[in-house]
């Protein structure tokens, strides 16, 4: 870090994303900064090599004008060149208003009209194409660029440097902590996505809970991150791996999460419940494809797996003899299941979305430990986690350092801390209906607190079902049990003011062939989704989920889809979050059909 400028005595008291940055390059470490993907090899970029890009994008922006308060767009994946511009926009006091690269290009005005942005950076020709169509509708859109554009704004960045020395360290002394850092744009179950204004000091806050956080992440770490950084979850890791100081490999495509595993070898994997059931959808099938002593080898030691995990979870010794037996487990099934991952992952953190309970159990088995946490942008990510130290299976752990949980009367999860946001911008309205005068943060989520301090989420509280009986019923529990068949893809349970609990269910493509050709039936997966004996194996799916359920909780009839969900369709978020509204429009016909007596 320089010493003697403005910026060192402004620095010394601040919660800025600047002070973040600078105080990471001032360590000057060894390790890699980054990791990025050429074809098929993986180079790293060092944290000297990152600074000076940051520091020659951020002087381009001040030669073309762009300054504190001025919102600017990047409209792109998960990318090196997402990151270092963002902490250039930090640097000039710019507030970023990031967009997902899925959306649709009426979503993608929305996010630049409504933030006011003078500026967007796009990742491509592709993503600009989405731009330039509503140019006419965008007066304050003075700046549209492509990453094919930053090394020319690097370069009149550093020649800005060479005539004004000392323009950037004014313009990150003149940020303060509650300046503006940054909308991010709820991903939107339902309406119109709202932008969240976060404070610089809100994301600082966020990332220096680390501190606290004994093992969670380490410096030597090295993280995949194929999360989306226009949501908050990915953003959050993106600025927490110059704090912590461990390297973030970039993965654009999420469909090579499995190669990259492989390859990267990580240590944290951030990531969403669907991925982990998809993983686990594929271990099962394989173990169920062995004979043999194969298959006996294997559910033996997916056994001793469970035995372990279920003492370490509630406080028992192991003992000598079932030690030996994890370590034999370990050495001839387990620890290859977990080579398919990579070999080295230690923290893969689960978030976004619920996580079904049996899923985290099998993971645990098999000697990966998934640590559930819980958060909404509006808390700027996160308001509880499980850690290495202290976890409890169903439950997404306990309230980070500095956050305050409680339950009001109806069930619903309130939240006080230094990271709540500022309220949504341009709905005073809005923000009101969720920030209360004492800053308490409604969460829209039922929740219960148990007396260690443990949250277990069980659901929206907008997606409870209310019976034509008046039964209350939170579908998501029910959506996961579902889930965790192997056969079963997605799920949404359905009910409200009816007199009875239904389900769409999609199937696993893979694993419903496989049964097929085993059952001697024809055709793909969409041809043995109709079939009859496919809706007979659905059936003892269902009936499982019902064993242990009350009679209003049970689902009586159920409809198998002919297609899974998607974003492309709108019906789901870019974090892969179901809409439900959406869905049950698309699929109307089907709904009803099933409340035909």
């Amino acid at each position: 870090m320089r010493s003697g400028t403005v910026y060192d005595e402004v620095m010394a008291a601040d919660r800025t994303i600047p002070r973040l940055w600078r105080d990471a390059v001032a360590r000057k470490r060894t390790s890699a900064a980054y990791l990025v993907q050429h074809g098929d090899h993986w180079h790293e970029v060092t944290w000297a090599e990152a600074a000076e890009r940051v520091e020659n994008l951020a002087n381009g922006l001040l030669a073309r004008g762009v300054r504190r308060g001025d919102a600017f767009a990047t409209l792109a994946r998960t990318t090196l060149e997402w990151a270092l511009f963002d902490f250039a926009l930090a640097h000039v006091g710019a507030i970023g208003a990031p967009v997902y690269a899925s959306n649709a290009p009426g979503d993608v005005a929305h996010v630049l009209d409504h933030s006011g942005s003078v500026g967007v950076l796009c990742e491509d020709d592709v993503q600009r194409a989405k731009v330039t169509g509503a140019l006419a509708s965008l007066p304050r859109l003075q700046h549209v660029l492509t990453f094919a554009d930053l090394p020319a704004l690097e370069a009149e960045g550093a020649a800005f440097k060479a005539l004004h020395p000392s323009a950037l360290d004014a313009a990150v002394a003149a940020i303060d902590e509650d300046d503006l850092f940054t909308y991010i744009y709820t991903s939107g179950t339902t309406g119109q996505p709202k932008g969240c204004m976060i404070r610089h000091r809100n994301y600082y806050s966020m990332v220096s809970v680390i501190d606290h956080l004994p093992g969670y992440v380490r410096d030597d770490d090295l993280m995949l991150l194929y999360l989306p950084l226009a949501h908050n979850f990915g953003r959050l890791l993106h600025l927490a791996g110059p704090y912590a100081g461990y390297t973030t490999a970039f993965l654009p495509d999420p469909l090579q999460i499995s190669e990259a595993l492989t390859t990267v070898r990580p240590t944290v994997l951030p990531t969403v419940p669907r991925l982990l059931e998809k993983i686990h959808t594929a271990i099962v099938g394989a173990i169920d494809e062995m004979t043999g002593i194969r298959r006996r080898l294997a559910e033996w030691s997916l056994a001793i797996g469970r035995e372990v995990s279920t003492r370490e979870a509630t406080g028992r010794p192991l003992g000598g003899r079932l030690t030996a037996k994890r370590h034999i487990a370990d050495r001839l099934v387990l620890a290859k299941i977990r080579e398919r991952l990579g070999g080295r992952l230690r923290t893969p953190i689960s978030g976004g979305a619920p996580l079904s309970q049996e899923i985290a159990e099998f993971f645990d088995a098999i000697g990966i430990r998934i640590l559930e946490a819980y958060g909404l942008t509006e808390c700027t990510t996160g308001a509880a986690t499980n850690t290495p130290e202290h976890w409890r299976f169903g439950t997404v752990g306990r309230a980070f350092p500095g956050v305050e949980l409680r339950v009001a009367g109806d069930g619903e999860l309130l939240i006080r801390s230094d990271t709540v946001f500022a309220g949504y911008l341009g709905d005073p309205g809005a923000t009101a209906e969720v920030l209360d005068a004492d800053g308490w943060l409604r969460s829209g989520d039922i929740a219960e607190i148990d007396a260690d301090g443990f949250v277990k989420i069980t659901d929206r509280k907008k997606d409870i079902l209310v019976t034509a009986g008046g039964k209350n019923i939170a579908p998501q529990n029910i959506e996961n049990d579902l889930k965790a068949s192997k056969y079963v893809s997605q799920a949404i349970v359905i009910g409200d003011r009816r007199s009875y609990l239904a389900a769409l269910v999609t199937l696993d493509p893979i694993e419903i062939e496989k049964w097929a050709e085993a059952q001697g039936i024809p055709g793909g997966a969409q041809e043995v989704a109709t079939h009859e004996r496919a809706r007979t194996l659905l059936q003892g799916v269902v009936d499982n989920v019902n064993r242990d359920r009350s009679g209003f909780e049970q689902i009586r009839r159920f409809a198998i889809l002919p297609r899974d969900f998607t974003i492309d369709r709108d019906e789901m978020t870019p974090t892969l979050k179901l809409k439900r509204d959406t869905i049950l429009e698309h699929f109307d016909e089907t709904v009803e059909s099933l409340y035909v007596v």
